[in-house]
């Protein structure tokens, strides 16, 4: 049987109390906005609970905001209870001086990976990871290529000139 939205954010509240930020209209997924400091408290208790059982992360990526001051970047789980067809979004943000999000690979062995990527393309270190490096990228890369300041195209390229492009 499929679960409200309001049985999901009721449970929210009890895993973290009053510090999550529901974020509307998420086109039909429950979403929240938690502190860095809450995150795997909260997932922990949607994971471990009997009833509801969101036992599958579905997804983890990264985003940048820059215009956003303080919470710059961020990471948006997606995380799924099979037996009651019910998703949840949550949204956690950090400073871009100070990126650092609690792993979750204790609770999910399958955000091994998802956060490795997330650090290789954003920068965004997880606490508690068992092995964050790189995972695409070279080592030795100094850059974070998804982020905004990162630029688009190599200006040393030789095979693209701006006459083949109307530019």
């Amino acid at each position: 049987m499929a679960l409200s939205h309001e049985e999901i954010l009721a449970h929210i509240q009890a895993g973290c109390g009053d510090t999550a930020v529901v974020i509307p209209d998420s086109y039909g997924v429950v979403c929240v906005e938690v502190p860095t400091q809450q995150l795997f408290r909260l997932v922990n208790h949607l994971f471990k609970d009997q009833h509801f059982k969101f036992n599958i992360l579905t997804d983890l990526c990264g985003v940048h905001y820059p215009e956003q001051k303080g919470k710059e970047l961020g990471v948006v789980y997606h995380i799924q209870s099979m037996i009651h067809r019910a998703m949840i979004r949550i949204k956690v943000f950090a400073p871009i001086e100070n990126p650092e999000i609690p792993s979750l690979t204790g609770i999910y062995a399958m955000a091994n990976w998802m956060e490795r990527e997330t650090y290789d393309f954003f920068g965004i270190k997880f606490a508690g990871h068992p092995n964050l490096k790189r995972i695409l990228n070279m080592d030795e890369m100094i850059d974070f290529p998804l982020r905004r300041e990162f630029p688009l195209e190599d200006p040393f390229r030789q095979d693209k000139a701006d006459y083949q492009f109307g530019r």
